[in-house]
């Protein structure tokens, strides 16, 4: 069984028609100015009784996480929409996903029970191409959550100015738990209820927290035996599978490509700067290596492990050495140990959260030292910390622009994989970099037209490219 939301505009002069799947049966009925279809296959699956212990059975947990980055990103929409003088119709419009999905996730464990889970996939607009996003697993997990992602990603690959809309997706589940035999069938009847709503030139999935290349190797098998090999239905897979050299460090080096743009901008130079890493995952890692290489002076980096700090610089190379050896950051020789909270207020001239949303808010933005943000995490500042920061003078760099790195070598890949004809390693980092700068130079622009901050300028450039192509389809029609 599968739920699906439609967001429709039913002009009363016309009349709209919903086809579903020929081989289904369902159910339309209209809540709060939505269309919802309750579908299910005429062709059943095997179907099974839950127990009471069951994952799907738990409550839904919204968290307050989740609730701040969809107000968050809601209110930048607005603000942005306001800016640009949007029609109030096609503002709520582009505001309303253009599907959601909900799917019911059964499969048997290693053990021989049975464990359900629940999967979602948000389809925020299709306006500029197809939709694209990462899939998480994770046990938070919610529809609010993913829908503030699937939306954020509409604006990333518009700022990016590459020919995609916005989707997320994942599934309530914690994969520290599951087996990789388990991981492999949770993943699979994931994609065998939703392999018809994504596709190469539909919706495109990638790896998002919990999930990895061979999730994407798994997703990319189960699809291609419905449709065919079809190795673009899905980026970020193994090499071997088609996936793009690069591809791994791209988010991280995305970051530094938009903090070279913003330090040269403000007459400045890596080299010149002392940065602190909140997270020390792909993106941070990769991030550190490479500022650390530009001659630029990590000086506090940190993760779930613990945080270390060293005011002369810390070796990334011995770091980066230690951390795969032992898989943590603590007890290692270069630096000393410190409370991970106090990163965010060290000295240091840059500081650039990788990892969790919400890590700036009201509490301790106003003891933030560093000059210059560089959002690698998806909305790692408060709109109420926003506001005290940029009362101080901090300049930030917009998640929707800092980190789209990682989506822009995602397109690549999908580029190389319909022309079956792949890019050398040298030529994807080359053209991530033209992306990067183009990129900063046109939020600059928007920046000096509307005269606002660095945040508004991403925001109106994306939503004026999405509303731009949104009208020229004919919108009403």
């Amino acid at each position: 069984m599968r739920l699906i939301s439609v967001g429709v505009n039913v002009p009363t002069s016309k009349v709209h028609f919903v086809i579903l799947h020929a081989l289904s049966t369902a159910r339309i009925f209209y809540l709060k100015n939505q269309f919802y279809i309750s579908y299910s296959p005429l062709i059943s699956v095997p179907t099974y009784q839950k127990k009471k212990n069951l994952a799907s059975d738990s409550p839904t947990h919204i968290s307050e996480a989740a609730m701040n980055a969809l107000a968050a990103t809601n209110r930048n929409f607005r603000h942005a929409a306001r800016i640009l003088g949007l029609d109030p119709k096609l503002e709520k419009s582009l505001l309303i996903p253009f599907r959601e999905i909900k799917v019911e996730c059964t499969i048997p464990k290693d053990d021989g029970t049975l464990a359900s889970y629940v999967g979602f996939r948000v389809q925020h607009d299709n306006a500029r191409g197809p939709m694209k996003g990462g899939i998480r697993y994770h046990p938070e997990v919610d529809p609010d959550e993913v829908n503030a992602l699937a939306q954020l990603m509409t604006w990333k690959t518009a700022v990016a100015d590459i020919p995609y809309g916005g989707a997320k997706g994942g599934i309530g589940c914690d994969p520290r738990d599951l087996s990789v035999s388990e991981l492999e069938r949770l993943t699979r009847v994931f994609t065998q209820k939703i392999h018809d709503l994504i596709g190469i030139h539909r919706d495109v999935p990638a790896p998002d927290m919990g999930t990895n290349a061979q999730t994407m190797a798994w997703i990319l098998d189960e699809y291609s035996k419905f449709h065919g090999h079809s190795p673009a239905v899905v980026t970020g897979k193994p090499i071997d599978l088609g996936g793009s050299l690069g591809r791994e460090a791209a988010t991280g080096l995305g970051v530094v490509f938009a903090t070279e743009a913003l330090l040269t901008e403000n007459g400045k130079s890596i080299s010149d700067m002392k940065f602190a890493l909140q997270g020390f995952g792909n993106v941070g890692s990769w991030a550190a290596k490479f500022i650390h290489e530009r001659g630029g002076k990590v000086v506090a980096v940190s993760d779930i492990t613990g945080a270390l700090k060293n005011p002369n610089g810390i070796d990334i190379p011995a770091l980066l050495k230690y951390k795969d050896d032992n898989g943590t950051l603590k007890d290692f020789k270069g630096g000393d140990s410190m409370d991970p909270n106090d990163l965010l207020v060290c000295e240091c001239d840059v500081l650039i959260p990788c990892a969790l949303g919400g890590v700036l808010n009201k509490e301790n933005a106003a003891d933030v030292k560093a000059k210059f943000i560089i959002e690698g995490a998806n909305h790692p500042t408060d709109p109420e910390a926003d506001e005290i920061l940029s009362r101080k003078g901090v300049l930030i760099l917009p998640d929707i622009y800092a980190n789209s790195g990682g989506v822009t070598v995602s397109y690549f890949e999908w580029v190389q994989n319909i022309q079956g004809f792949m890019w050398d390693e040298e030529k994807v980092n080359f053209e991530l970099s033209r992306y990067m700068r183009r990129a900063f130079h046109e939020i600059k622009a928007m920046c000096k037209i509307h005269d606002c901050n660095l945040r508004m300028g991403a925001f109106t450039l994306g939503v004026n490219r999405v509303a731009r192509a949104t009208l020229l389809r004919g919108w009403e029609a």
